[in-house]
């Protein structure tokens, strides 16, 4: 259902060059709906103004584009359309190339409130690209074209030429997203001084790191010590992620350096060592973490202790715990349940990729009980359910090879009962990796 006023609004914006120049007279309490139903209907001109005129300092997809009290349209949970997508980025160029206001220029009224432009959050579930969508990296790769366009003076349409605008200011920028890079240790190096000037930055993504204590060389050990140098001028730093990073044995060097206690770290597929994972329970940062990322580290041997001392140590905070292809078996599961419980407040637990049965599976679910703030379990396919599993079986098998559809029917049917005998059916079990949207540390 949509209430009276999105209804009005929708039809205001049926005749987009009225609506247009409608917008200075319009109440700014209205922008955020108004936004959402151009959005929506891909009323791209009508959109582009919107962003050129935006009143408020924050224009955030995450906060307009979620189910609300005028639409229960949830926008975040569908692709992006291509045309929305591109009238927001031609909106922001417009604003780039709009001169300041001066002597001799009349003011525009809502122009110069917007100071971020958020387009996190939006879905991203990695399957083949519909042609009439946009994934996240084509909008990222969309919006560094425009600014880079625009620090180098030069425009894509006809019209006045853009005047130098400072496109990063220091004080405001939050998060610096470098994964997909090949930069290397070496590129990074040369980066990471420039992004150490933005004093408020709260995260850091990293991948491809490369600080193996095991295989060290002189270049290596040179600009990983510069990187740490560097690393150790953040103030505000909440969020690192160093995702296949080798960080083996290094760890303790890495988060030593860091001013304040992170609240969201992930060391995906980092070859983690015992150590690495003792010098993190004992580290200041295991009290504060809100989200953790252990993905692709060997939690089964001599991890396991450390992996559950960690655990212990950030019980109280832990919200989002993701422990994808961790190498974790029944027995290691069954051994680890007592601390695991004790996180209450978890929200989401990812474990798929481990070699877990439907034993150890209904344990967990009968367990989990005691988490009351439990929403979602990403679980694996019960290795009951394939045929002729070596043991123990590599990630790469469980990913791969089929499973028997009827078995797997018989485990959902199974589970979905447990969790409605034991009042608990808003809690969503799956196996899907790809339609839940990954928690941002922004929304914890």
């Amino acid at each position: 259902m949509h209430t009276l006023v999105f209804l009005s609004t929708r039809q205001v914006l049926q005749c987009q060059p009225a609506a247009c120049q409608a917008l200075p007279l319009l109440p700014r309490e209205l922008f955020p709906l108004l936004f959402k139903v151009a959005f929506m209907d891909k009323k791209t001109v009508v959109l582009r103004e919107l962003v050129h005129t935006w009143p408020f300092p924050l224009l955030s997809f995450q906060q307009l584009l979620q189910e609300c009290a005028h639409c229960s349209r949830a926008l975040l949970q569908e692709r992006p359309s291509t045309e929305s997508m591109q009238a927001v980025i031609l909106g922001l160029t417009a604003r780039l190339h709009t001169p300041e206001p001066g002597a001799t220029t009349q003011p525009l009224c809502r122009k110069h409130a917007l100071r971020v432009l958020d387009m996190t959050g939006l879905l991203d579930d990695g399957v083949e690209q519909d042609p009439g969508t946009m994934s996240m990296w084509d909008c990222t790769a969309a919006v560094a074209r425009t600014c880079i366009a625009q620090q180098q003076g030069g425009a894509t349409e006809p019209g006045p030429a853009p005047i130098p605008v400072e496109l990063l200011d220091a004080g405001c920028l939050r998060r610096v997203d470098l994964r997909f890079n090949n930069l290397g240790l070496r590129g990074l190096s040369v980066i990471i001084p420039h992004v150490a000037r933005f004093q408020h930055l709260a995260s850091l993504r990293l991948h491809y790191v490369h600080g193996d204590s095991r295989q060290p060389s002189v270049d290596g050990e040179d600009n990983f010590r510069y990187f740490l140098a560097q690393m150790g001028r953040f103030t505000c730093l909440r969020e690192l992620s160093m995702g296949s990073s080798l960080l083996s044995g290094r760890l303790d060097q890495l988060l030593s350096t860091l001013q304040s206690p992170l609240e969201s770290l992930e060391l995906a597929f980092c070859a983690l060592l015992p150590e690495d994972l003792r010098f993190l329970a004992q580290s200041p940062h295991a009290a504060h973490l809100k989200k953790l990322d252990l993905s692709g580290n060997d939690l089964s041997g001599s991890q396991l202790a450390p992996f559950q001392g960690l655990l212990q140590a950030s019980a109280a905070t832990l919200l989002h715990l993701e422990l994808t292809e961790c190498q974790l078996a029944d027995t290691q599961l069954l051994a680890t349940l007592p601390i695991l419980t004790r996180c209450t407040s978890l929200r989401y637990l990812g474990l798929y990729g481990n070699p877990l049965s439907m034993a150890g599976l209904k344990e967990l679910l009968r367990d989990s009980v005691a988490q009351a703030e439990l929403r979602t379990v990403v679980h694996p396919f019960p290795v009951d359910c394939y045929e002729g599993l070596p043991w123990p079986p590599p990630a790469s098998v469980l990913l791969e090879a089929s499973i028997n559809e009827e078995k797997f029917a018989r485990v959902e049917a199974e589970l979905h009962q447990l969790l409605l005998a034991s009042g608990r059916a808003h809690v969503l079990w799956t196996t899907d990796i790809y339609g839940r949207l990954a928690a941002d540390y922004f929304s914890l």
